[in-house]
């Protein structure tokens, strides 16, 4: 070898720590007997006379056979040559070790205190591209590359001066013939009572080719080629870093999220290998959008994949939100074009979340969150286009995430109360009856209405138990006006319900149970279901509705006119009242340009009439919600409704101001 190195080995590449310190001796298990009874050899012989010079007899500890653990030097120059007679000579080993030495398959040197090869066996030569004998009197440090870096350098002078037990490194050099070769070098003592150490090198160029392509292979994906979801966080983690961003560039980091729509129905009938060509022909075409993206720029955007049908597009140095977008508009294109799979025409589309932001402040996992919540509404707004991460809406997502997660815990904890709006008569203004409107005292966002949280309710079940509560408090509550005012007709209280009330637990038995602990009369409680619940109705809903009406208890369609509009359930459902949705009442008056009332709308009116008609001849009461004006409620009136519900007469207020209100006209 020409003793030229390319360098010094990143801290990534040594095999182990480039310094190590342990035990003068080395590790029984890991250094041959041949070595060993070497350096034994060395330790028991004999001083030998000194030697003449440079060319004279071999020092026997230039002969002790080498350990094949390969101890690592490190780099030492500027050493002039010590003079000949200066330095005793170490004794020479016994024959046998002065074979093994210059036999060994593993390249050794015997270096002195002073940093100069004593001797050198035939392998060292061979390596180094000469004859052993050449490299005497050579500073050995150069031979092997171990002054490039001043910690290597530093621990090689501990080792001479017997401060340190061993060095051991990996190095890159430059063979005689040209190639590069990477080699371990170890650096220890020959022995405890001698002044020189003994230098190795290994060649572990085929050791390490294998840790690369083992590497490789861990960090991209087999089907794709692409680098896989640790390889990219591995780049996301380091673009991320404070020093990669300070050092220059623009300081923002951007991320396109795909997932390809209807990838699973390829999978599930054409099977998983036409699934993993598609995936490959896919990685190809995004590959090529980076590679457009990244022309003119320092560095193309990395596309990795990330499991699945997921494919990620990392931009780091992004120029902001426009350069994403263009970039995902380049995918959705590059995309629409069929695919030819195994003779076949696929089409694929994909839902991309996009990302954009200054990489100061933020995290992998930060931003990764972010792009799969943006990945999720562009599949919720229709697929086959790409979203950018609206701060705000996520903030809605995360207020919804929080109710949802506190939703049972705050029924337990009593967060909830009622409050009640009144239900008028439409012909004399008395009070007839109260709907029950819960409201959820939330310690962080405040009173909030049904509309913030019932859906939630309903999606993971806490509906049920919170209906529990809201109809036992109801009915109380009207058992309580009844006692408090029993010369006043007693008024009732129409609650909601939901359909999963019936589905998730015995509504019959429940409302049994309230009435008969608040002795409530079954006719002074009204149940009101949606009309689009009451429209799928059928089996175990329909059931208990019908005997719900047989026990006495009114049920009422909320938001009448809105839903399915199918008239025919209205004769086959036990229901008693029905409620008109407030669209129809707004609609009896529009608003000039002005913003002064205009004339009625003459069609909203005629449908309203037919509607009340044609449920008086049911036998059922209409009520008509959203009254505000007494315009509205003089029609209401001449038309024929039988109750009125609006800020006409009240907003929802306390069980207190209901009292108040009871013998009272509105």
């Amino acid at each position: 070898m020409s003793g030229t190195s390319e360098g010094p080995t990143p801290a990534t590449d040594l095999s182990r720590p480039s310094v190590t310190q342990s035990d003068t001796t080395m590790c029984p298990s890991t250094e041959p007997a041949a070595t060993a009874a070497a350096r034994q050899a060395v330790a028991a012989a004999p001083p030998a006379p000194p030697r003449s010079g440079p060319g004279g007899p071999l020092p026997a500890a230039a002969l002790t056979p080498m350990a094949q653990s390969a101890p690592t030097p490190v780099g030492f120059t500027g050493l002039a040559q010590r003079p000949p007679a200066a330095a005793p000579e170490p004794p020479l080993p016994e024959p046998p070790f002065r074979s093994a030495f210059c036999a060994a398959p593993l390249a050794m040197a015997v270096v002195d205190r002073d940093g100069l090869v004593v001797s050198a066996n035939d392998t060292f030569g061979t390596l180094f591209g000469g004859g052993p004998e050449e490299f005497a009197g050579q500073p050995a440090a150069d031979l092997v590359d171990l002054t490039s870096d001043a910690r290597t350098r530093h621990a090689y002078h501990e080792v001479l001066r017997g401060g340190r037990a061993r060095l051991r490194c990996a190095r890159r050099l430059k063979h005689p013939d040209g190639h590069g070769l990477w080699v371990q070098i170890t650096v220890a003592p020959l022995a405890p009572e001698s002044p020189d150490v003994l230098l190795s090198v290994a060649d572990i160029s085929v050791r390490r080719e294998l840790q690369s392509r083992l590497r490789h292979l861990r960090n991209h994906d087999p089907v794709t080629r692409l680098p896989n979801r640790t390889l990219f966080f591995e780049r996301l983690s380091a673009a991320l870093e404070a020093e990669s961003y300070e050092r220059g560039g623009s300081g923002r980091i951007g991320l396109c999220y795909l997932d390809l729509d209807g990838f699973k129905a390829v999978n599930d009938t054409l099977g998983h290998r036409t699934g993993d060509r598609l995936l490959a022909a896919v990685a190809e075409r995004l590959t090529r959008c980076a590679d457009e993206a990244g022309h003119g720029r320092t560095s193309a955007p990395l596309v990795a994949r990330l499991g699945g049908d997921e494919f990620a597009l990392l931009v780091e140095d992004s120029t902001g939100t426009e350069q994403l977008a263009e970039l995902a508009e380049s995918v959705l294109t590059a995309l629409q074009a069929p695919f030819e799979i195994s003779g076949r025409h696929l089409s694929v589309s994909a839902s991309i979340g996009v990302v954009e932001r200054h990489a100061a402040g933020t995290s992998a996992t930060a931003l990764m969150q972010a792009a799969d919540t943006t990945l999720y509404w562009a599949k919720a707004d229709g697929k086959a286009r790409w979203t950018l991460f609206d701060p705000e809406r996520n903030a809605r997502r995360m207020t919804r995430q929080a109710l949802v997660s506190s939703l049972r815990a705050a029924v337990e904890r009593g967060e909830f109360a009622l409050e009640y709006q009144p239900l008028v008569g439409m012909d004399d203004g008395r009070l007839r009856g109260v709907e029950a409107l819960v409201r959820w005292r939330h310690p962080q966002f405040g009173t909030l209405t049904p509309n913030r949280f019932i859906a939630l309710a309903e999606e993971d079940g806490s509906i049920v138990p919170l209906g529990r509560w809201i109809l036992a408090t109801a009915c109380r509550q009207a058992r309580r006006w009844q006692l408090d005012h029993p010369d006043e007709p007693p008024i009732f209280v129409s609650v909601n319900v939901a359909v999963r009330q019936v589905w998730d637990s015995d509504l019959v038995a429940d409302v049994a149970e309230v009435l008969a602990e608040t002795g409530l009369a079954p006719h002074l409680l009204q149940l009101e279901l949606t009309e689009s619940a009451v429209m799928g109705s059928a089996g175990r809903p329909l059931q208990a509705l019908r005997a719900l009406s047989d026990m006495g208890v009114h049920i009422a369609i909320d938001d009448f006119g809105t839903g399915y509009s199918n008239l025919a359930y209205l004769s086959r459902l036990p229901v008693s009242a029905l409620k008109l949705d407030g669209s129809f009442v707004r609609g009896f008056q529009h608003e000039e340009r002005g913003g002064t009332a205009g004339r009625p709308s003459p069609a909203d009116e005629v449908i309203v009439e037919a509607m009340v008609q044609l449920a008086h001849r049911l036998g059922l009461t209409v009520t008509a919600e959203c009254v505000e004006t007494c315009d509205q409620a003089s029609r209401l009136r001449r038309i024929g409704c039988d109750t009125g519900q609006g800020w006409l007469y009240s907003r929802p207020v306390s069980p207190d101001r209901i009292s108040e209100l009871l013998g009272d006209r509105c």
